[in-house]
Formats: C-alpha cells, structure tokens, sequence
C-alpha cells in the first residue's frame, strides 16, 4: 500500500507540475537525460542516504551520463543505482550504452563489463540504506570478453518474477538472444513495457527477448524493509534506474516515449 501510494503520489506531482521532464517536439517522448547534468536523477548507493553520490560516482562527462569509480580505492560492494524522478508503467525506453576502462578493484568477477538498466522498480525512498538492489526488473547489460558467447540486454529479477510461456520463472537470470558485442562500441537498447502484459528487449532493433506477468518474489536482494516485500504483489509499473556495479560504463541518448 505504501508503494502504491507513493506511486499514484508521484503522478499527481507529475500532472500538477505540467511535465518535470524535458519534453520533445513528440508529445508522447521525454528526454531523461539532457545532456548537461544530473538534473531529475537521483544516486542511490548501498551504504549511503538517498541523494549522496559518494566520490561523484554518477556524473556527466562530455556530455555523457558517466559511472565513474575513479575515488574508489576499492568497490567494497557498494552498488549504485541512478533513479529518474518519476514513475512509468506504459513505455518504450531507448538508450545507448558503452564500457569503458578497466574495473574497479574488489568488483566481482561476474560484474566485470556489467551494468544494466532497472525497470518496474521500487521507490528509491522506499530502500534501506545498506539494500544492495532495489526490488525490480533488470535489463542486463553485458560486454564481450574476448572469448565466447556473452549476450546482451539479458534478464535479471532482483526479488521479483516474471512468466516465459505460461510458466513462472524463477531462475535470477535468462540470457537473451543478441549477439556478443566485444570492445567499446555503442549499443542501442530498447525496452518496450506494457504494463505487466508484456515486456520486450530490442538490441539494434531486434527483438531478443519478451516475458509477462512480473511479480514481487524470490531473493538475489538484501537490506530491504519486510513491509517493501510483498511476494506476489503484480508489478504494473515503477521508477527506472540506470546501474552501478563496478566496471565504469556510460550512457546517452537516454529518451522514454509514452505509450497510450
């Protein structure tokens, strides 16, 4: 109920205020990130209070929202997460990402060219300050390593679950279907949400993977308040968050069209 309430909350502001976001000659499109700064993001990182963005962690760099972990002297599992202002629930989210640099020492070995881009998720509010990830769906991002298959725009379902042909999944992660990308290009990614009737990855146009019906439930999330966690509980909608899990990487073009 608190979640709901603060959902219906933050759309009310949203009507009131006209648009917070920065709008296009679309109606239906807003551009999430502008270009210039952080201006509607707000950092979330484990072990710090909503709004701290310990060593500028989420900063913008030649014009490129930017995850920096240069004032790290090591990663001691501090995931971030940049959420946008508001929430959404009927979208297409289109976004380029690259990998840059080296990993961050103390990262995972499995996060190594990792990131991703959470959807349906829970207020930011609503987290404890040592919660690792945020209750949600995650379009995972991956690079290449140079050997073998590694796709991208993959599934992850930290504390939720979705359903794949009629049948409930609960395996943490589902490979997508994209091809590998190796080095530092550009990637475009697309997500398409309806709600929680369908939900569909794009990767360079193709479609890569598609589930329906996610739900709060399972585990892969920790620090969470009980009362945020209700199993069973039907995701509709929620706020987006772009990720930080330790290997540098950034984003632009970060655009949301509004679906009726």
């Amino acid at each position: 109920m608190r979640n709901l309430l603060l959902f219906n909350a933050a759309w009310l502001g949203l009507l009131l205020a006209g648009c917070v976001s920065r709008p296009t000659g679309n109606p239906d499109e807003i551009v999430l990130f502008n270009g210039r700064d952080l201006t509607g993001w707000t950092p979330k990182i484990r072990g710090y209070p909503l709004g701290e963005n310990y060593g500028n962690t989420f900063r913008v760099r030649d014009s490129l929202l930017t995850v920096d972990y240069s004032a790290y002297d090591s990663f001691r599992t501090r995931y971030g997460h940049l959420f946008y202002e508001v929430p959404f629930s009927h979208y297409r989210l289109a976004l380029e990402y690259r990998f840059v640099g080296a990993q961050v020492a103390g990262g995972e070995g499995w996060a190594t060219r990792n990131s991703g881009v959470m959807i349906h998720s829970q207020s930011p509010a609503t987290m404890g300050v040592d919660q690792d990830f945020p209750i949600s769906i995650e379009v995972q991002f991956l690079g290449g390593l140079g050997a073998g298959p590694r796709p991208t725009a993959n599934l992850c379902t930290p504390g939720t679950h979705v359903t794949m042909a009629d049948t409930l999944v609960t395996d943490h992660c589902i490979s997508s279907t994209s091809r590998t990308f190796d080095g530092n290009a550009w990637v475009h990614v697309a997500v398409v949400v309806q709600g929680d009737s369908l939900i569909t990855h794009l990767v360079e146009g193709d479609t890569v993977l598609q589930y329906t019906r996610p739900v709060v439930g399972g585990g892969v999330v920790n620090g969470f308040y009980p009362s945020e966690k209700k199993d069973g509980t039907r995701l509709t909608g929620g706020y987006i968050a772009l990720q930080s899990e330790s290997h540098p990487i950034q984003f632009r073009s970060i655009r949301l069209t509004k679906l009726k």
